[in-house]
């Protein structure tokens, strides 16, 4: 009999996340879209105005903020449907109202910026100080300032702004496609048993200690995907096409231009990484060797990095996973701690099991004004309990900003997100080295720990230098198809794994179909990389005791965007600008290598 998955009414509520803590109905919900719908019309009245002085702008913002936040929980409490039931058309109508509310409420801004920079900037902060309810805008004015070159006519701004929807449909539609419509033949083990693949399980499975149940699910996963490779490449090919076409509408030199410089990350930092990152692939072939060596294999498949190096797995409730997230995090104090622990216990914040429709991955999401919701696919592991950790992370950093920030200082840019989560499973792990001191222990640890450092420090730098080379290909004019895609994946990958892992390229090379959310981000995945650098030498600070090491990482949590992401770190204790902490967990990579060759040696 073959085990497959549940539907979603099979889920317990208790393990669910709380929609109704975002609005307590469906009716209200459609209160707040037609309330948001009905005062866009109110903003229009302050267009051409807001050079008039200081107090026609701070009633102008607190009006655009109001809308913003009403908006903002609006998509919240869509995504909470949608997000968990992909297949529900319901879910996705509401979905796409939320998104279209987003798309109109963000043209009807569109002339603010335009209006602002006219104004000027030595103007902007003179009335910072005369009006008080401009006073926390100054560092935002001066950022805007940053960016003047960039922002163009209140029409231009308009136009593009209204193209917000439909630049998303190529996203959205590999998504569907991904999450709704693909069909995954059943995994078999040696024994002829068939375990049903879907995007909740497709990651357990391939720990699975059979050979077999890892090699089918990892081939017929690939293979649905590469049965519509003509279709995702389309889509991916159009993604690639609007982020150039945005990069040279705003005047930028390249899409990574373009992504990089609005968050005032400098562009070495990128290059910095995928130097780095080459430079260390002698460290990964080793792994992959020992592995090898580890599991009594002559060939090293791709289905096998994730493969169980000892014969008695932990099963790892999800009320214990909780347990030891809360024990690892005590460094950072009582209140982190009680406030992690009652958004787990009491808020429903995360939506924790995998079923049928349920979208691919694991993400932490909110607004001001809403609990910061995880989604999960949780599998009883100790990966899954290092998936909660991580978003654990992310969560937490929204709770303190937005409890610590007004609202234009509330969200915090991608660089940042990356650093807070991979912070939480550092100090996890290094609580439970600790606290879990046998041989199969440590050797689980320490395969959890390599396989966090696979996907951050391997796959996403992999998939950075991919992502790259397609947009460079779209500015010169060259065409991206499904094959060519493929073919360049294969060959980034095949000099990641060096000759110490076997390739199926054709499978291999549909690793980019199955990110069909990042991908889409405009050079987000390279974010993964600095953010597992940063937290780990944040985390060291805090392991060792270091003075002021924990509150400054609190500070760190509750700065929000109020300051530049690369000061905000500085403070914390870390300069991203060099390629020190890149290198150095590089070092706690291969620290963890020979931790393992010792323990299988």
């Amino acid at each position: 009999m073959a085990r497959s998955v549940p539907e979603r009414s099979a889920i317990p509520v208790a393990y669910t996340w709380d929609a109704s803590s975002v609005f307590a109905s469906e009716a209200d919900w459609d209160a707040a879209v037609a309330e948001v719908t009905a005062r866009l019309d109110q903003l229009a009245a302050f267009r051409g105005r807001l050079a008039e002085g200081p107090t026609v702008l701070a009633d102008y913002l607190a009006l655009a903020e109001g809308l913003l936040h009403t908006a903002a929980r609006v998509g919240v409490y869509a995504r909470l449907f949608y997000t968990v039931n992909t297949t529900d058309a319901a879910a996705q109508a509401r979905m796409d109202r939320a998104t279209s509310l987003g798309a109109r409420l963000a043209a009807a801004l569109a002339f603010g910026e335009p209006e602002l920079l006219a104004i000027g900037a030595e103007t902007l902060q003179g009335w910072t100080r005369a009006e008080p309810r401009l006073a926390h805008y100054a560092h935002h004015f001066a950022r805007l300032a940053r960016r003047a070159a960039h922002v163009r006519s209140a029409e231009v701004e308009e136009l593009l702004r209204q193209l917000s929807e439909p630049f998303g449909a190529a996203a959205a539609t590999h998504g569907i496609l991904a999450n709704a419509d693909l069909r995954f033949t059943p995994a078999q083990d040696s024994q002829g048993e068939s375990y049903e693949i879907v995007q909740g399980t497709i990651n357990a499975l391939l720990t699975h200690p059979d050979r077999a149940v890892r090699r089918s699910a990892w081939e017929r996963y690939a293979d649905a995907h590469l049965e519509l490779k003509h279709t995702q490449a389309s889509c991916l090919a159009t993604g690639v096409k609007q982020n150039v076409f945005a990069a040279r509408a705003r005047r930028y030199g390249s899409a990574l231009e373009a992504a990089l410089q609005p968050n005032d990350i400098p562009i070495a930092v990128f290059h910095q990484l995928i130097a780095s990152f080459r430079r260390h692939l002698p460290t990964w072939h080793r792994y992959w060797r020992l592995r090898r060596q580890a599991l009594g294999l002559r060939e090293l498949h791709v289905y096998d990095l994730k493969a169980p190096l000892t014969t008695r797995p932990l099963r790892l409730p999800y009320h214990q996973a909780v347990r030891w997230i809360c024990d690892g995090m005590r460094p950072l104090g009582p209140e982190y701690v009680a406030t992690m622990r009652r958004g787990l216990s009491e808020q429903r914040w995360v939506d924790v099991y995998p079923h049928r429709g349920k979208r691919a991955g694991a993400f932490s999401m909110g607004s001001p004004g809403t609990h910061p919701f995880i989604m999960l696919s949780y599998n009883d592991d100790m990966f899954g309990l290092s998936t909660l950790a991580h978003e654990l992370g992310h969560s937490m950093h929204s709770y303190y900003t937005r409890a610590t920030q007004p609202f234009v200082y509330a969200n915090y840019g991608l660089f940042l997100a990356e650093v807070a989560s991979n912070f939480n499973q550092a100090l996890v792990r290094a609580h439970l080295f600790e606290q879990l001191r046998s041989r199969d222990e440590q050797i689980m640890l320490i395969e959890e720990a390599l396989s966090n450092f696979h996907r951050y420090f391997f796959v996403m730098p992999t998939l950075a230098r991919f992502e790259l080379a397609i947009h460079e290909r779209v500015e010169r004019g060259e065409a991206l198809t499904a094959d060519g895609l493929i073919a360049l994946m294969a060959e980034l990958f095949a000099e990641g794994y060096g000759d110490e892992v076997v390739l199926d390229h054709e499978r291999i090379g549909a690793t980019w179909m199955q990110f069909s959310t990042h991908l889409y981000a405009n050079f987000y995945v390279y974010q993964y990389a600095t953010g597992i650098a940063g937290a780990h030498a944040l985390a060291a600070g805090v392991l060792a005791g270091h003075a002021g090491a924990a509150a400054r990482y609190l500070d760190f949590l509750r700065a929000g965007s109020s300051r530049y992401p690369l000061d905000i770190l500085r403070h914390a204790g870390v300069d991203m600008a060099s390629p020190e902490p890149v290198e150095q967990t590089f070092a706690v990579l291969a620290g963890y290598i020979d931790r393992l060759a010792n323990l299988v040696g």
